[in-house]
């Protein structure tokens, strides 16, 4: 048999140097012991990592992912039917259960008030609106051009046309306008159910007379009845679906005469300096204002949209939640099933000295980088698809035909998103939290391993 080759003495202690010196980079990386042994763990010797804890990672990741796209969505979705109701509507509306005949009086003492930038008189209120025996039931607004240009910038909406409101004209939504099939240059006939009560009166008096005078009574009656006719001079858009469709521009005194209010309005639109902060002039404002009239501020208003957003974000907070706490729940399978396959190497390490804290430590750090992995990794896909998310969704449009944000239903032309810092550090912090606690239950029966039972049979 041939022999083993033997290696010369004086070429063992370079042999020996050069192991030594092979060896040092792991000598340098001075970890702690529980973390070194966390992190071989989640690397097998035979993969670059396990399939498990690659679950476990991309769980927390979606569930990250997920939470900072929906809150950020419906953040957006929120600031944005704000700012289009403070772009239509006044921040401030002073008005009456019945008529205001001391407007001039109160359009100066409010002009006064501290905060306040503009006031404009209004009238508003239901009309039957008949184009080619088409009929709707919308609202009209009487304003004046000139000062309501001041509360509300009306011009920058108008789609078609011009704001004109000299003569009898008027300026309505565009969906409205699609409605009725009407466009600039047409002319609508509105009646007026403020004049009901006076042809009640009427057709009771006409039930009185007789001859002349029943003839002077139908005159009379007809004078009442008779419909207004406007020319549309333009058509305005504002992104919201209920100002488009339900609302008609008209001159201050066609309101007056549509609902015989004379020289009499139904109350005044107030611009503050800060819609956020309209409380403290309703409060001063409230102070000079008779028993019979009251001002409410835009966010009173419209308080059942923005209460609906603010339920459906926590709503969907809440839901979505609960994908981090499943992920939460696959870290913690995946350490009770290390925890069964390492029972006999536990058992070494408690045999050998390991202590309890640092057999817990194992697996809490197991949780720990589990959870900074998908963390970090579900922040970075989650602001990426914020960024990209139009044009995400018209590719989900162009090439799976999936529309996620139809425009006829939401009005808005992009999908809106806000990244609120706070929000987002919340949620990090929250899937890192639970990460880490799915880890304990693991950590606590895998220090509570017995080396005596576990090194029995070996």
């Amino acid at each position: 048999m041939p022999s083993t080759p033997q290696i010369p003495a004086g070429q063992r202690p370079a042999l020996h140097l050069e192991n030594r010196r092979s060896r040092q980079p792991y000598r340098c990386l001075k970890l702690p012991f529980s973390l070194f042994l966390a992190l071989r763990y989640l690397k097998p010797k035979r993969t670059f990592i396990s399939i498990i804890t690659l679950v476990s990672i991309l769980g927390v990741t979606l569930g990250v992912t997920v939470l900072i796209l929906v809150i950020s969505v419906m953040t957006g979705f929120d600031r944005e039917l704000r700012q289009k109701v403070i772009d239509f509507d006044a921040h401030l509306l002073v008005t009456t259960d019945d008529i205001m005949r001391n407007w001039r009086e109160l359009s100066a003492r409010i002009g006064q008030t501290p905060g306040v930038v503009a006031v404009a008189p209004y009238i508003q209120g239901p009309v039957i609106v008949e184009f080619q025996n088409r009929r709707l039931a919308p609202m009209i607004r009487g304003i004046d051009p000139g000062e309501e240009e001041k509360v509300i910038p009306l011009k920058k909406f108008i789609k078609l046309g011009k704001l004109d409101l000299d003569g009898d004209s008027t300026v309505l939504g565009i969906e409205l306008a699609r409605k009725l099939g009407v466009t600039v240059g047409d002319k609508l006939t509105i009646y007026s159910p403020g004049n009901l009560g006076a042809v009640l009166d009427k057709l009771k008096t006409l039930e009185q007379k007789k001859g002349a005078a029943e003839q002077a009574a139908i005159d009379d009656l007809k004078q009442v009845v008779l419909p207004k006719e406007l020319t549309i001079t333009g058509i305005f858009e504002t992104g919201q679906y209920l100002h488009d469709s339900e609302f008609l521009l008209v001159p201050i005194y066609i309101g007056q005469e549509l609902y015989g209010l004379g020289d009499a309005l139904h109350g005044l639109t107030v611009k503050t300096t800060d819609p956020y902060d309209v409380d403290h002039v309703k409060q001063a404002i409230e102070k000079f204002l008779p028993p019979d009239e009251y001002a409410q501020t835009w966010i009173e208003m419209n308080k059942q949209y923005f209460d609906a957003v603010r339920l459906e974000r926590t709503v969907m907070a809440f839901l979505l939640f609960f994908i981090v706490v499943v992920a939460a729940f696959g870290i913690m399978n995946t350490l009770i099933t290390v925890t069964v396959q390492k029972r006999r190497e536990i058992g070494i390490m408690k045999a050998v000295g390991a202590t309890i804290w640092q057999i817990m430590g194992v697996f809490l750090f197991q949780g720990i980088v589990v959870g900074i992995f998908g963390t970090i990794t579900g922040l970075g896909l989650g602001m990426t698809l914020i960024r990209f998310r139009n044009e995400f969704s018209r590719w989900l449009s162009a090439t799976l035909h999936i529309e996620i944000f139809p425009r006829e239903v939401y009005q808005f032309s992009q999908i809106p998103a806000e990244v609120i810092p706070g929000d987002v550090l919340k949620i990090c912090i929250t899937a890192f939290i639970i990460c880490s606690l799915a880890a304990l239950i693991p950590a606590y029966f895998a220090a509570r391993i017995d080396p005596v039972k576990a090194l029995r049979y070996e």
